[in-house]
């Protein structure tokens, strides 16, 4: 790499290290900058995700006092994204590369809309309960189907990971009724337990690029934490909109 270049790659480090404590969509900055620099796409995946790393981590080190407040739910969402990306790392591995290309824009559009219409869902669900009667579900711990569904976040985590704390923060929204604080800060954790997995995976399995790794976990740890402090200031609403404009944007840029 050039100066130019290795300053390029540490700049898409500190800013994916910000994005992954926000919005969630880290890898849609630092992926494509990989590829300019002329890594191949599975080189550049691989280092990618072991370079985001440390960013997750000083993220959900950000969100420590959120993480606290439901430690039954925190040890869930770490415990089966961790297990759902040994499976996503392992498929990056066998399959040929750009297998969900035609797959991934869509599925980030899908779980854009979840989180914009999330609040709408969970009222009219509150609703139907109180015409009925009934006391609502406790919906403050993980169900079956919260829990199923988040382990699929971490196996797409472990593949590819763009978009992952999208489609992460929307599955928790709408299996949980927590502030969405604490769930931007759940979804931090879970690109966390993904990413780490996956990197012992691809450490032992994979070819990847050391210089590039080492540029963006420097990047990515300061980023990490400093979108922490913002995440957990940002309103609610502002940070559902924030989550959905960008994930639109990435979405419609990988249809290109």
């Amino acid at each position: 790499m050039t100066a130019l270049e290795a300053l390029a790659v540490l700049a898409a480090g500190l800013g994916s290290g910000v994005l992954t404590a926000t919005v969630g969509v880290a890898s849609l900055l630092s992926f494509p900058v990989l590829l300019a620099v002329g890594l191949p796409p599975v080189v550049a995946n691989a280092s990618n995700t072991v370079g985001l790393t440390p960013g997750a981590l000083s993220g959900s080190f950000g969100y420590r006092a959120e993480l606290r407040e439901h430690p039954r739910v925190t040890v869930v969402v770490l415990t089966v994204c961790a297990i759902g990306s040994v499976g996503g790392a392992l498929l990056l591995l066998v399959l040929p590369p750009g297998v969900f290309e035609a797959v991934v824009p869509w599925l980030i559009l899908f779980t854009c809309l979840l989180v914009g219409v999330q609040p709408s869902i969970s009222s009219a669900v509150r609703r139907r309960a109180e015409a009925r009667g009934t006391v609502p579900v406790d919906r403050t711990t993980m169900g079956p189907l919260t829990t199923v569904a988040t382990a699929l976040t971490g196996v797409y985590g472990g593949y590819f990971g763009a978009g992952s704390g999208v489609m992460a923060l929307a599955v928790l929204a709408l299996g949980l009724d927590l502030e969405l604080r604490v769930v931007n800060a759940l979804k931090t954790l879970a690109i966390l337990a993904a990413n780490v997995v996956a990197s012992v995976i691809f450490v032992v399995l994979a070819d990847l690029d050391w210089a590039v790794i080492g540029l963006l976990a420097a990047g990515s740890i300061v980023g990490g934490y400093v979108g922490a402090r913002i995440g957990r200031r940002l309103p609610g609403a502002v940070l559902r909109v924030a989550v959905v404009v960008v994930g639109v944007t990435a979405a419609l840029l990988l249809l290109r």
